[in-house]
């Protein structure tokens, strides 16, 4: 039978398959667990001292100690009789609920308000087991998977829909087809990896996410909606004496960019860890089983960072970089998940000599023109993704096809090819107040909505195929993204740099006005615009730059920069807009010229 572990908290439940699905709508009710959300549900009654209490008068509704009320109990046990019984047959058969059912419109508008708290709930179902990704078998690991989603979603709704009628006395004319069951579905297995041992001997037993369903669009409301602090360098493993619980963590094995990684998350970060599938590659079945090149803990006791939130630290002996992220409140953001990731990427692209760069890259294939590879960079909020947004929505017009290569982190190489980017995401994390509503709402139905009602509300979106993140991608224009200068006669959208000194000068500077994203305020800077690695590993930086920028100039890539003006007030969304149209018109006088 399906059953519920651990708490019910105040935002999600969580559902552990560990056996044979239920089979009958009535089953949904029958369990502790169902007793417990009836109980917030009727916590929350009390608290905003509603007149629905009325319908339990003379029952009590206080919990007894962690366990549901007498009141909790005995209306999920009148909702189970009520998906197969009328009121009438209820009263008959089971007189010490019908008292209950006195005030049967009443009752039925409480059913409605209480499938709907269900509803609100984070709602996650874990399975137990394995999945193989080999061609041959896919389809029987991934069907059932699928199918039990699908079946428990039915069971819930049809639950509802049967109490419902039982209740009016008749079946609706309209019937609204809302995600009833679970919103974020995992498949756990055992993997054995090459474990390293030693520090890294308590990740040896956490499982493994083998395959993940999102019903969306999902709506999270994480505790925080902005990042603080940085990210510093440790010298030593944050593992080194750290024990792990296997039971409360969870491992997601990602390809971030051409880098496999695993990432480790306390439950308590369960809705923050999963909403990665919708901004990195899941590992497949042979990637799962390989050495990873960077780790991330997310979740660690205090001690093990030595006081500090982010920190990372390259493992020399074993050719991996592990990052950790304490746990407490003030980490429930994504971005510290998202950041993580990418400075330990960043950090790894460096010591292999690649040059990281902090934002956005696309191949735009003009109308009657060439293909142009196109990089904007700069740090968060000064509309990178916002720019490629506007691009979208301008592509009828001007452009056959755009192709995303990344959209918050990349990296650059240079080759016999000449300069090449390479990405690392096949999604986006960006404010949805900066996008173009015609594309923002256009793709909610593929989206993880992070603190809609609030300042710096965020989307999780899935923007391009992992084969093109990967690919390697000719870079014909390399631009830095100025959010915080006016556009007039002495200031152009588009500006190109004479030398890489002058170049060097301004993307060193990584000045940007602050929008609200992080803690900082005002017109801010940050070396090369990119605090998530180059900051801390300067000297090594530094280096690579140098070097990068002189060959960039004697292969004869234009260099400058793109003024959004998204940090102005007033031109949040035509700032963009306008830099979008001012540079698909560089673009073609360069493919014309």
């Amino acid at each position: 039978m399906l059953q519920l572990a651990g708490e019910v908290t105040d935002q999600g439940v969580i559902i552990y398959m560990t056996g044979a699905l239920c089979t009958q709508p009535a089953q949904v009710l029958q369990s502790e667990q169902a007793a417990r959300i009836i109980q917030g549900y009727l916590d929350n009654l009390d608290k905003r001292q509603s007149e629905r209490l009325a319908l339990l008068r003379g029952r009590d509704i206080t919990p007894v100690e962690d366990a549901p009320s007498p009141a909790a109990r005995e209306l999920a046990r009148l909702l189970g009789l009520l998906v197969d019984l009328g009121p009438e047959e209820i009263r008959t058969r089971a007189p010490d609920v019908g008292g209950l059912l006195s005030n049967l419109q009443g009752l039925a508008e409480l059913v409605e308000e209480l499938y709907d708290h269900w509803r609100h709930y984070e709602r996650y179902l874990i399975f137990e087991g394995g999945a193989d990704d080999s061609r041959d078998r896919a389809v029987e690991g991934h069907l059932p998977f699928i199918e039990n989603n699908e079946y428990l979603t039915d069971l819930v709704r049809t639950a509802y829909r049967q109490i419902e009628h039982h209740l009016r006395g008749h079946w609706p004319r309209v019937y609204r087809q809302v995600p009833a069951g679970t919103n974020m579905s995992l498949l756990l297995d055992e993997v054995r990896w090459p474990c390293p041992g030693g520090s890294y001997e308590t990740l040896r037993d956490i499982r493994m996410v083998r395959l993940a369903l999102l019903v969306l669009p999902v709506i999270l409301n994480p505790r925080r909606n902005f990042r603080q602090g940085k990210i510093v360098e440790m010298d030593h493993n944050p593992l080194d004496g750290t024990q792990l619980d296997p039971k409360q963590w969870f491992c997601l094995p990602l390809r971030v960019g051409e880098l496999s990684f695993q990432v480790y998350f306390h439950r308590e970060y369960l809705a923050l860890g999963v909403s990665l599938v919708n901004l990195f590659e899941l590992s497949g079945h042979v990637e799962a089983r390989c050495k990873p090149d960077g780790i991330l803990v997310f979740g660690l006791p205090d001690q093990a960072l030595d006081g500090e939130m982010t920190a990372f630290f390259v493992d020399e002996k074993e050719d991996v970089a592990v990052g950790g992220v304490r746990r407490c409140e003030d980490v429930e953001y994504f971005g510290y998940f998202k950041k993580m990731i990418l400075t330990l990427h960043n950090v790894i692209m460096m010591r292999r000599g690649r040059l990281p760069v902090h934002g956005a890259m696309c191949r735009v294939n003009l109308r009657g023109g060439p293909s142009v590879g196109l990089v904007l960079v700069g740090d968060s909020g000064a509309g990178k993704s916002e720019t490629l947004d506007a691009f979208q929505s301008l592509a009828e017009d001007w452009i056959s096809d755009l192709t995303i290569i990344f959209d918050d982190m990349g990296s650059l190489a240079l080759s016999e090819d000449g300069l090449i980017g390479y990405g690392t995401e096949t999604g986006a994390f960006v404010r949805l107040d900066d996008l173009d509503p015609s594309y923002a709402f256009g793709h909610l139905d593929r989206s993880i909505l992070m603190s809609p009602h609030r300042q710096n509300a965020r989307v999780v979106i899935p923007l391009t195929e992992y084969k093109d993140v990967v690919a390697g991608c000719p870079v014909d224009l390399l631009l830095y993204a100025n959010n915080y200068e006016p556009v007039d006669e002495e200031l152009p959208a588009v500006e190109l740099f004479d030398n890489p000194e002058q170049a060097l000068h301004i993307f060193r500077s990584g000045y940007r006005a602050a929008k609200g994203t992080t803690d900082e305020q005002g017109l801010v800077r940050s070396y090369f615009a990119n605090p998530f690695g180059p900051s801390q590993m300067r000297e090594l930086h530094e280096g690579i730059a140098q070097r990068y920028f002189e060959e960039i100039y004697r292969l004869g890539v234009p260099v400058g920069q793109l003024r959004t003006r998204l940090g102005i007030a007033g031109w949040e969304r035509e700032g963009p807009r306008a830099a979008a149209e001012a540079l698909l018109s560089r673009l073609q006088s360069q493919a014309g010229a």
